[in-house]
């Protein structure tokens, strides 16, 4: 580290220090402030070893100051940041907005999805808001499967699980879980209840002729039927005497209405499609979702109610059902949609599974798949995509969320418990490299040993032998040109030899030479490591087989990664990883 980097870490390492004091009104900790000091300044991590040492003075001072000391420092340095302190302190705790009429204990909310596959990304954003609104309130949540479509959207049946444990890992717990094809009686009920009020008419008109009559604000020819004719004939729908399109039921509103599709909207359909769950399998009249929702909602006692800008339309329709009932609506809010960043995949259910059924993708937990199964397999902890997605608010504009920003958010939640290992890719612009470590002026030592973790000693160093190791074509210096590799000493490359020099750290700090990060040629393993852009072959060290699947771990200037599993042939995953290497791990972020 050169004179001029060492400067800059003092100044953005007292900056960060004090910030974290002011925040917590606590003194700070050199732990606490190394993840959002490494993450704002990506070139000081090839230091990362070193700079633990170089600020820890400075936070023992900042320690000694009071909180005016404090505040008069951090204006000197950073008077951002303090703003920021301070701009804080004066909004709300709450990142979302409160909601219109809602009272402690009373606040009733759903998420509604359609199990037609797992979740993507987009999907976590509903429940991380009402579950983030349902802790705020001391309220319930609801999740309703709206799956009363088996044709066009048809439901899978591993989805109704996998969107539960989505659920769960963002944090939250549903307190009632309905099927909307559990409730097709309901349904029925409560049409037959339209019908005697007055607002329901049965119609068998094909769609294209209706369509014209609506558009021109013409009454369909069945509108005034008598409720006896509309029974029975809504009675044949539901004893499945009608095939699809020849008859609907139609929700009677104003036939003049500004809104063409507000006129006279469908509330029941004939599909002959079944059902693929068993208990529904024999239906055939199914619920249009403006007619099943409106239901449900009242129902359940649904008090508030979050749904797209472009669905609007839906409380229209279904204030006509609820007037009828003479029945109090819900309060809505809109909100825009959400678009993520960094994946080339689509956020849309039918597009992954159409690249999951040719072969495209390995399945819902690819990693280049933006789905919530492939981040939780990444070792992306659910309350980071939560954080990230209450941040955005409730903007009825469509918003970006950054992955940057749930890196962040999960950077702050594991860096304190990943130990550190070294994994030295194999690429094809990229090739590792193996050289001898040979005697040099001095021994050669057999080992390196670098700590598992630079902010706790008491955890250990890892050993990585040192007879035969590979390093990354780029970061092999020129011939006579000197390097450090990481935890073990300086050394010459001289052909395809490391000649050993010394120990002294002091060339690092005077930066006079790069530090690189290498594994042992022999005894270590080689990975695949499977990332948003595709596999990456490489070896880590020995140490890394005494970590636990499951563990999330720091790969040194490669990034975070969640420890999968050993020897990948037993994980019967036929399109996945060949056997041939020892050690499967899932890339999570930088």
């Amino acid at each position: 580290m050169d004179d001029e980097l060492r400067e800059r870490v003092e100044a953005a390492g007292e900056a960060a220090a004090l910030f974290n004091a002011l925040k917590h009104d606590s003194d700070p900790d050199v732990g606490a402030i190394m993840g959002p000091l490494m993450g704002e300044n990506p070139d000081f991590r090839p230091h990362g070893d070193e700079i633990p040492g170089v600020v820890a003075p400075i936070v023992n001072r900042v320690a000694g100051m009071d909180e005016q000391e404090r505040r008069e420092r951090l204006d000197e340095l950073a008077p951002d940041m303090l703003a920021e302190l301070d701009a804080d302190d004066e909004e709300d705790e709450h990142v979302l907005p409160d909601l219109p009429n809602a009272e402690e204990g009373a606040v009733v909310m759903r998420a509604a999805p359609n199990p037609n596959g797992p979740w993507h990304v987009g999907h976590a954003r509903m429940p991380a808001v009402i579950g983030t609104y349902k802790e705020r309130y001391d309220g319930e949540f609801i999740c309703r499967f709206d799956d009363t479509d088996p044709e066009t959207k048809r439901p899978d049946l591993n989805a109704y699980d996998a969107i539960l444990e989505d659920i769960e890992y963002l944090g939250f717990e549903a307190d009632r879980v309905l099927k909307a094809s559990d409730r097709l009686d309901i349904y029925y009920e409560h049409a037959r209840d339209l019908i005697d009020a007055g607002g329901a008419y049965t119609c068998s008109c094909s769609g294209e002729a209706f369509s014209a009559l609506k558009n021109d604000g013409e009454a369909c020819p069945h509108r005034e039927k008598d409720a006896e004719t509309v029974h029975e004939e809504f009675d044949a729908m539901v004893a499945g005497e009608y095939s699809a399109g020849e008859m609907t039921l139609r929700v009677r509103t104003d036939i003049e209405h500004k809104n063409p599709a507000l006129r006279d909207w469908v509330a029941f359909r004939i599909i002959d499609t079944p059902h693929p769950r068993e208990v529904a399998a024999d239906y055939r009249c199914w619920p249009m979702l403006d007619f099943q929702s409106g239901v449900d909602d009242h129902l359940t006692g649904v008090t508030h109610i979050i749904r797209g800008i472009d669905l609007q339309d839906s409380a229209k329709r279904q204030r006509f059902v609820y007037d009828y009932f003479d029945w109090e609506y819900p309060e809505v809010l809109h909100w825009g949609h959400v678009q993520v960043d960094e994946y080339d995949v689509k956020l849309s259910t039918s597009t992954i599974k159409e690249l999951i059924e040719t072969g495209e993708l390995t399945g819902w937990d690819d990693p280049r798949a933006p789905t919530i199964q492939s981040m939780r397999r990444r070792g992306i902890q659910g309350r980071a995509l939560v954080d990230s997605m209450t941040d955005l608010g409730m903007s009825t504009s469509d918003v970006d969320l950054a992955m940057s920003s749930v890196y962040a958010n999960n950077r702050d939640l594991v860096d304190d418990g990943a130990n550190r290992y070294f994994l030295v890719r194999d690429r094809e612009d990229d090739p590792a490299v193996t050289l001898s470590v040979v005697d040099g002026d001095a021994p050669a030592p057999e080992a390196g040993h670098p700590p598992l973790h630079p902010d706790h000693p008491d955890r250990g160093d890892r050993t990585v032998p040192a007879g035969r190791v590979v390093v990354e074509s780029s970061d092999l210096p020129s011939e006579g040109e000197r390097v450090w590799l990481k935890g073990y000493g300086c050394v010459r490359h001289t052909g395809d030899e490391l000649v050993f020099v010394d120990a002294d750290i002091d060339v690092v700090r005077d930066g006079d030479v790069d530090v690189i990060h290498w594994a042992p040629a022999d005894e270590g393993l080689e990975t695949l490591l499977r990332t948003v852009s595709g596999d990456v072959r490489g070896y880590t060290e020995p140490a890394v087989a005494d970590v636990d699947p499951d563990a999330v771990v720091q790969f040194e200037r490669v990034g975070f990664a969640r420890i999968d599993a050993f020897e990948p042939a037993a994980t019967d995953e036929p399109d996945g990883p060949t056997g041939e290497e020892d050690l499967l791990a899932y890339y999570a972020h930088p």
